[in-house]
């Protein structure tokens, strides 16, 4: 029986950190991410569709997506978010499942699927238990503006456009706290999955 592990985390709160984490004890890891940017190469469904419905303007001189482009065209308008999404989503999770269910097949004793927006796109009745990795909002300020060159308002915009980290620490069966240094959280990690049989 295959284990399906739902991870997300807010911006800069470290989940990318942990997911890293699950090589170590061998638990394959289905990005959301990676596959968002796979269901929009030159060609896709999703791709064409992105077109239609925004224009060529949101194309780099390679004709791929620009993603810097449209996030900048999403951030600032929800009906244009929204619409972005009822594309992306649904060609995503069809794409992750068909991972999934692949792996379940070779009998892995877990597989995580790792999904930013688990809670916000209603998804975790994909997984059996959900991981949040969380962090304060001061660390998360913090990390964003060191790590993108965002300016402190241009980091509190993106946090704030998501659901709180806090909010998901409620919602999920289990939270990483990681406000602290690598090793702790990876201790954090080891006691949950063997909690859960996994190890």
């Amino acid at each position: 029986m295959t284990l399906t592990i739902g991870l997300t985390g807010s911006i800069a709160t470290g989940k990318s950190t942990i997911s890293r984490m699950f090589d170590d004890f061998n638990i394959p890891v289905i990005d959301a991410d990676k596959i968002s940017r796979d269901v929009v190469e030159p060609g896709m469904e999703a791709y064409k569709e992105i077109i239609n419905q925004f224009g060529e303007e949101v194309l780099t001189d390679e004709k791929t997506i620009n993603r810097a482009t449209l996030g900048d065209l999403i951030f600032s308008d929800e009906a244009k978010r929204i619409q972005l999404n009822n594309i992306i989503h649904p060609a995503i999770r069809k794409e992750m499942l068909r991972q999934r269910d692949e792996l379940i097949n070779k009998q892995f004793k877990s597989v995580v699927l790792d999904i930013p927006l688990l809670f916000e796109s209603k998804l975790t009745h994909l997984v059996d238990k959900t991981i949040v990795v969380y962090a304060d909002e001061k660390v998360q300020l913090e990390r964003l503006m060191k790590r993108n060159n965002y300016s402190e308002e241009e980091a509190l915009k993106r946090i704030k456009s998501q659901m709180p980290v806090k909010e998901k620490a409620t919602l999920s069966d289990e939270v990483i706290d990681n406000n602290g240094s690598k090793h702790d959280s990876y201790i954090q990690l080891e006691s949950l999955l063997k909690k859960w049989h996994v190890l």
